[in-house]
């Protein structure tokens, strides 16, 4: 019988070679698993159920393939058997990812091994669709090997960052009331006030590491839609900036008010003069804000180093940063603005030149609840 994934127990259709490959599966799998036990170095204490997987399964589905006419063009053609696998291997073993991958290519080793032991051949067709099932296969088995380990890493990384906030908040309240009572003492107050100063760096980290692991850039963002005052929200963002002693930001235009999320239009305006101090040299940022057409346009503006023109439509991707040396940062920042955008029926655009600088222009609907949920972020 075969373990193809079709409901073909008895492997019907199959060619006179196919049948015979389907005779030679349990050569096959044992000569595989010698192998990888061998070569594979986590594999060596695996149970032999765990060793072997989808593997076999994965055989026949390949032996199908190398039917002429038969409904499956590779080993891998609508089905999801090799991301199983790297999902398995991911979750029950040690493996990385060049052990996946090697197992496949000791696959390939021990498949061809047994036929050459018993002096079968495959014509060009045939070898071309073995050689694609087994590329396609590791490219998918990556795939979601991966996907497991960057879950298991963002739960791990959440929890830690949660288990953080208690104690950083300890750090912050014991330094403010430090530097409440240390009037007298001009040490203590300057030691007090670093000790805040890091705490409440560290505690931006933190908060900016659970913004990066909890976003996903392939949904629109939950929106709560308020009348809101867009020159008042920007008004307290470029005011929280000069307090700060952070930069110097200076605020234009007229008075805007309409239909958005309070708070997703603040977090995206303060991402938005975020990247402008980090890449700005120092300069000053300027918020901008107008209205026409029934449209808001908020505008943040530096005159730091430009953005290559290659590079536009790229520093919108989720975790991905243009000049990794200059500042630090998660990398999504600007794909949760655009995003901020975009849930609103908007769009963000961006405008840089040595001449003019860089310009970041948030330009939405004025009242965007007819909009609301019916544009996806891409």
């Amino acid at each position: 019988m075969t373990f193809a994934t079709d409901q073909n127990p008895d492997g019907d259709g199959l060619s006179a070679l196919s049948l015979r490959l389907l005779e030679l599966r349990e050569q096959v799998i044992a000569c595989w698993g010698q192998l990888t036990r061998e070569n594979v170095d986590p594999a060596r204490g695996l149970p032999q159920p765990i060793l072997i997987n989808t593997l076999p399964v994965f055989y026949d589905n390949l032996i199908e393939a190398l039917t002429p006419g038969y409904p499956r063009a590779t080993a891998v053609s609508h089905v999801n058997i090799a991301g199983v696998h790297g999902d398995e291997r991911a979750r029950m073993t040690s493996y990385g990812p060049e052990q996946v991958i090697h197992e496949y290519q000791l696959f390939r080793e021990a498949f061809l091994h047994v036929l050459g032991q018993h002096a079968l051949e495959l014509d060009g067709v045939q070898w071309a669709i073995f050689h694609a099932s087994i590329d396609r296969a590791m490219r998918e088995a990556i795939r979601n090997f991966t996907q497991v380990h960057q879950s298991l890493r963002h739960r791990t990384a959440a929890a830690l960052s949660h288990d953080m906030r208690g104690p950083l908040s300890v750090i912050t309240n014991g330094a403010q009331v430090l530097r409440l009572r240390a009037d007298t003492n001009e040490q203590l107050r300057e030691t007090a006030t670093r000790i805040l100063e890091n705490g409440q760096r560290l505690n931006g980290m933190v908060e900016e590491l659970l913004e990066a692991l909890s976003f996903d850039p392939q949904h629109a963002v939950p929106l709560t839609i308020a009348q809101m005052d867009l020159t008042a929200t920007a008004e307290a963002v470029c005011r929280a900036i000069n307090d700060s002693g952070a930069g110097q930001c200076e605020l234009t235009g007229e008075r805007v008010t309409g239909y958005w999320c309070p708070n997703g239009m603040r977090r995206a305006i303060e991402n938005l003069t975020g990247n402008a101090l980090k890449y700005g040299d120092g300069g000053l940022v300027t918020i901008h804000v107008s209205q026409g057409y029934e449209r808001a346009m908020l505008s943040v503006h530096n005159s730091g180093s430009t953005i290559p023109s290659a590079s536009r439509d790229r520093i919108f991707e989720y975790l991905r940063r243009e000049d990794s040396g200059k500042a630090s940062g998660w990398g999504i920042g600007l794909p949760f603005v655009r995003s901020v955008a975009q849930s609103h029926g908007g769009s963000v655009v961006v405008d840089s030149s040595p001449e003019t600088g860089t310009t970041f222009t948030i330009d939405i609907p004025l009242d965007s609840r007819p909009f609301v949920g019916k544009a996806n972020a891409s």
